[in-house]
């Protein structure tokens, strides 16, 4: 229960503290694109950033788990793991491109 309540309370503030850096008034004019790209692209990058997290921690979780089983597997284990890493992060960094894109054009 405690651990939902803080789940909650952190998305809370976290999306209450991003909505006041939002709300600047000259952002839009100087924008001269949709009202709405910079919110989506704020958006589009915290859900990638997020994903990214989860996928990342499953994936260090999985890898040093299976080295705790099997130690003599970790060559095996360790370099497929350090690119499936590189992959995830590389999804996170091409949503971060797309979304200052969007907030170009």
């Amino acid at each position: 229960m405690r651990r939902a309540l803080f789940i909650l309370s952190t998305t809370l503030l976290a999306f209450g503290f991003s909505a006041l850096a939002l709300a600047q008034e000259g952002a839009v004019a100087t924008g001269g694109g949709d009202a709405y790209a910079s919110i989506g692209a704020a958006l589009a990058i915290g859900l990638a950033a997020f994903g990214g997290a989860l996928g990342q921690g499953k994936t260090a979780a999985a890898a040093l788990e299976g080295i705790a089983r099997n130690p003599a597997a970790q060559g095996k284990i360790f370099v497929p793991m350090i690119i499936g890493l590189a992959l995830i992060e590389s999804l996170v960094l091409y949503a971060f491109v797309i979304a200052f894109v969007k907030i170009k054009t």
